[in-house]
C-alpha cells in the first residue's frame, strides 16, 4: 500500500522545539538601535523596543512552516510531538489568559480562549423558576 500525504515536516522534537523557541523570541519584539548601533533607552533606562506581536496558534503554525493552524494541531497527534506542541499551545494560551487583565484586550482574549482552548467557556445561567402573576394580583 502506498503512503498518502506529505512527508513529515519535522524529523524530531528537538528541531521543532528550536523553531518554537525562535517564534516566541520573535514575538517579544527587539530593541531599537540608534545610527551607531547602540540600544535606545527610555527615560528610565529601559530599552525601547519595536512592538512585540502577540503569540497565536496560527502564527506559531506558520512560523513552523505549516500551511495552517489545523496542520499544527494534527502534528500534536504524533506521539513524539504531543508534549512539544501541547507546551507551545499552552504558552500561547497563557499569553491570552494574561490579556484578560489588560484594559481593552479582554474581549479578544476571551474570544480566543473560548474558541481555541479546551475548558474555556462562557456560561450563562438561566433560572427556570419563573414567578407568574396574574394582572389582577398585581393591582
Amino acid at each position: 500500500m502506498a503512503k498518502v500525504g506529505a512527508p513529515p515536516y519535522y524529523k524530531n522534537k528537538k528541531q521543532m522545539q528550536e523553531d518554537i523557541d525562535a517564534y516566541f523570541k520573535d514575538c517579544e519584539g527587539r530593541p531599537m538601535l540608534d545610527d551607531d548601533g547602540n540600544v535606545l533607552t527610555d527615560k528610565h533606562g529601559e530599552p525601547v523596543c519595536y512592538p512585540a506581536k502577540p503569540p497565536t496558534i496560527t502564527g506559531l503554525a506558520l512560523a513552523l512552516g505549516f500551511t495552517s493552524r489545523q496542520a499544527l494541531l494534527n502534528y500534536q497527534a504524533k506521539e513524539e510531538f504531543v508534549d512539544t506542541v501541547t507546551r507551545a499551545k499552552s504558552r500561547v494560551e497563557e499569553f491570552a489568559e494574561q490579556m484578560l487583565y489588560s484594559p481593552g484586550a479582554a474581549n479578544g482574549a476571551k474570544f480566543n480562549q473560548t474558541n481555541n482552548f479546551e475548558g474555556w467557556t462562557e456560561k450563562q445561567q438561566i433560572d427556570g423558576n419563573l414567578n407568574v402573576f396574574k394582572l389582577e394580583e398585581l393591582l
